[in-house]
């Protein structure tokens, strides 16, 4: 497990649970993510909305096309159990990311949907 991916985690989950405006959840997730992992390079959450997905937040330019060589998506999901967004993970290196890494990012986007849409 990356010691930088838990770091990052927890300063997310603090915030989650701190009961932060939904945007300041979005906007420190990508923060903490990019600065603290150093093989996670761009990081966005996606909101669906009315049968459409919004860009909420990123770690830079709002730029889905950004080319990366590894790709994690994550399913927001509510309370009730509804897919509400996805939390997008790249980076420039192929192989970036281990099992732990993947079971912290659902975590964290668990925790996101969980707490941040609870109904």
């Amino acid at each position: 497990m990356s010691i930088a991916t838990d770091v990052a985690s927890l300063q997310i989950m603090a915030h989650v649970y701190k009961k932060r405006s939904l945007q300041s959840v979005f906007e420190k997730t990508c923060e903490s993510l990019v600065s603290e992992v150093p093989y996670i390079d761009w990081v966005g959450i996606l909101i669906f909305e009315e049968g459409s997905s919004n860009l909420v937040a990123a770690s830079d330019e709002d730029d889905l096309q950004w080319e990366s060589n590894a790709e994690l998506k994550f399913p927001i999901t509510n309370s009730m159990g509804q897919k509400i967004g996805v939390m997008i993970v790249r980076s420039m290196q192929a192989i970036a990311f281990d099992v732990t890494d993947v079971s912290t990012l659902e975590t964290i986007a668990e925790a996101i949907g969980q707490e941040s849409f609870a109904n």
